[in-house]
C-alpha cells in the first residue's frame, strides 16, 4: 500500500528542508521600564524643586537620586541586550523589531523638540507682538505693558530685571563645530565598521565620544558665565525660559548619545559586531546625528535669529 503523504512530501520545495522555522525570542518581563519611569519622575521633581527651591532645598538630592537611578536602569538595561545578544537568542524578526522600536524612538524625540520649538515660534511671532499692541491689541499693549517694546529678545522682564541675550559667537559655535565634527567621525567610524577595520572603528568612535563629552563640558562653561556673568537665568522671563529649555534638553539628549556610543565602544574592544550584524552601532549613530541636527536648528533659531 502507497504511502498516502509521500506525494505531499514530495512536492515540499527543496529549500523547505533546509530553511528551519525562525524562533522568535520573547524576553522575560523586565523591572526596567518601571525604573526608567521612577527615574524620569524623580529628575522631573528634583528639576522642579530646584528651581523653585521647594523640598526646604532638598531638590538637588531629588535631582541627584534620578540621575543616578537612570543610570543604574542603562546598566541593568544595557547589560541584558548585550547578555540576550552575544547570547544567540535574536533572529532576522528581532532585528526588524529592533529597528521599528529605534525609528519610532527618534520619531518621538522629534515630536519632543517639535513641541518646544513650537512655544518659541508662538513666543516670538504670536504674543510678542500681541503685547506690542499688533493685530488691533491697542488696549492689550496699554492695559498688560504700556512700556514694553515688542522685538526678540525679550532682555527686559516686566519687573524691570534686565538681561543679556546669549549670541553665537564664541562658546555656541565651538559647540557647533564640534557636533558637526563629531557627525563625520562616527560616520567614518560606521564605514570603518562595515570594511570591518577594527582599528579604524575603535580610533574614531572613540573620538566621537570625546567630543561628545566636550560639548557637554563647553555647555556647562557657558551656563556658569550665563548665571554669573550675564544675569540669563531660568527666571529671566520667556526668553530665559526658552533658551535653557531648549539647549538644556538638547544637552541631556548630548549626553544620552555619548553614554550610548560609550557603551558600543566598549563592546568594539570586547570583539561585538561584525560587518553585517551591528545594529546596536547603527542605533547609537541613528541617534548621534539626530541631536547633531536638532542643534543645527537651535543655533539658527535661539542663537542667531
Amino acid at each position: 500500500m502507497s504511502n498516502p503523504y509521500s506525494e505531499h512530501e514530495q512536492s515540499l520545495p527543496e529549500q523547505s528542508a533546509n530553511k528551519p522555522h525562525e524562533h522568535y525570542y520573547v524576553p522575560d518581563a523586565s523591572i526596567w521600564p518601571i525604573v526608567g519611569a521612577i527615574a524620569l519622575f524623580l529628575i522631573a521633581l528634583g528639576a522642579g524643586a530646584t528651581v523653585g527651591d521647594l523640598f526646604n532645598g532638598q531638590g538637588p538630592w531629588i535631582l541627584l537620586t534620578g540621575v543616578g537611578l537612570i543610570l543604574f536602569m542603562l546598566t541593568g538595561w544595557f547589560r541584558d541586550v548585550i547578555q540576550e545578544s552575544m547570547g544567540g537568542l535574536y533572529s532576522s524578526q528581532m532585528d526588524r523589531s529592533f529597528r521599528q522600536g529605534m525609528s519610532w524612538f527618534i520619531f518621538s524625540e522629534v515630536m519632543f523638540f517639535f513641541a518646544f520649538f513650537g512655544v518659541l515660534f508662538y513666543a516670538r511671532m504670536i504674543s510678542v507682538p500681541w503685547l506690542g499692541g499688533a493685530g488691533n491689541n491697542e488696549m492689550t499693549n496699554l492695559v498688560l505693558w504700556p512700556e514694553f517694546v515688542a522685538q526678540w529678545p525679550l532682555i527686559k522682564t516686566p519687573d524691570g530685571r534686565e538681561t543679556q541675550a546669549m549670541g553665537p559667537i564664541g562658546l555656541p559655535l565651538y559647540n557647533t563645530m564640534i557636533l558637526l565634527v563629531s557627525s563625520v567621525t562616527v560616520h567614518i567610524a560606521h564605514t570603518a565598521l562595515e570594511k570591518n577595520n577594527r582599528k579604524r572603528l575603535t580610533l574614531f568612535l572613540l573620538l566621537t565620544v570625546l567630543l561628545g563629552s566636550l560639548f557637554v563640558y563647553l555647555q556647562g562653561v557657558e551656563y556658569i558665565h550665563a548665571y554669573q556673568e550675564m544675569d540669563l537665568t531660568l527666571d529671566s522671563g520667556v526668553y530665559g525660559n526658552t533658551f535653557f529649555l531648549l539647549t538644556g534638553f538638547h544637552g541631556l539628549h548630548v549626553s544620552l548619545g555619548t553614554i550610548m556610543l560609550f557603551v558600543v565602544w566598549c563592546r568594539i574592544l570586547k570583539g561585538h559586531f561584525t560587518p553585517h550584524q551591528h545594529f546596536a552601532f547603527q542605533a547609537g549613530a541613528w541617534y548621534w546625528h539626530f541631536v547633531d541636527v536638532v542643534w543645527l536648528c537651535l543655533f539658527v533659531f535661539v542663537y542667531i535669529l
